[in-house]
């Protein structure tokens, strides 16, 4: 039996912009934001790429909590009753997007031309995209940071008057490299935040960011809570029902999260 011809390996690439390490603007990302430019609605835009309605709002508050300004704002009022507006900053991040990715297709171009013997390459061609299981990813900036004799407390200023302090190894500061001044991204595990209608309530988590309840979805055992904090900054908690039902948590309810400094990670881009 005749073994079949082997098919020559295209060279295909998507682009990717990131801000600290973290996946921050791709294809999918980019066309969102034109369909909202276009629309000014995000679930007409969620529909043309297509993607579902929640992971639209997902998408948009992980590129607001990560860029340096809002891409995407609510508009209220108006004609039409309100709506979903980008930001000039957002039109000028689709515009470089655009222009990066026409250079990186005649780079491409100008590789696969000159590739005689691509399926040799096939073993030693991998992919490898590093993901973090954590919901939450602000981008700040190092404020400060004090060394004690094994670990280091650092404060993140996340802007707007939001800042996130972690609790992390002496150690890690001088991997890491950190410094005053520095941008990071405190990642930080949805279930590891817990909920307080009271702002004022004694615990001896060191982070409270208050905010309002944005959004419930409720699960069979837990729920997802998302909060709008200060700005365009949003936080993700997963709670149980029971406590969901305690809490008495609805849409526009006040709400404080509660974070320990230890349940804090910091992230930077070499």
């Amino acid at each position: 039996m005749a073994k079949p011809e082997s098919k020559a390996l295209q060279i295909n690439s998507g682009l990717w912009l990131d801000r600290a390490g973290t996946s921050f603007l791709g294809g999918n990302r980019i066309a969102l934001l034109e369909g909202i430019a276009q629309h000014g609605s995000i679930s007409k835009a969620a529909r043309a790429i297509p993607l579902s309605y929640k992971a639209a709002w997902d998408a948009v508050d992980t590129m607001n909590n990560l860029a340096e300004k809002p891409l995407v704002i609510r508009a209220t009022g108006g004609q039409h009753g309100g709506g979903t507006q980008l930001t000039e900053y957002g039109q000028q991040l689709i515009q470089l997007y655009r222009q990066l990715e026409t250079g990186q297709q005649r780079v491409l171009a100008r590789m696969q031309a000159e590739i005689h013997d691509a399926d040799r390459l096939n073993d030693l061609l991998k992919a490898i995209a590093m993901k973090t299981s954590a919901r939450n990813q602000l981008r700040g900036t190092i404020k400060s940071i004090r060394k004690g004799a094994v670990n280091a407390d650092v404060v993140l200023s996340l802007g707007d008057g939001l800042e996130i302090f972690a609790n992390i190894t002496n150690e890690a500061v001088t991997e890491l490299a950190l410094k005053r001044g520095r941008e990071a991204i405190a990642l930080i595990k949805s279930s590891f935040v817990l909920l307080s209608p009271d702002a004022d309530i004694r615990i001896s988590a060191s982070n409270r960011l208050p905010g309002k309840v944005a959004s419930i979805t409720t699960g069979a055992v837990n729920s997802e809570v998302k909060l709008q904090l200060a700005g365009t900054r949003t936080l993700i908690a997963i709670v149980t029902n029971e406590s969901l039902k305690t809490l008495k948590l609805k849409k526009g309810s006040d709400c404080c999260a509660l974070i320990n400094a230890s349940h804090v990670l910091i992230a930077v881009n070499d």
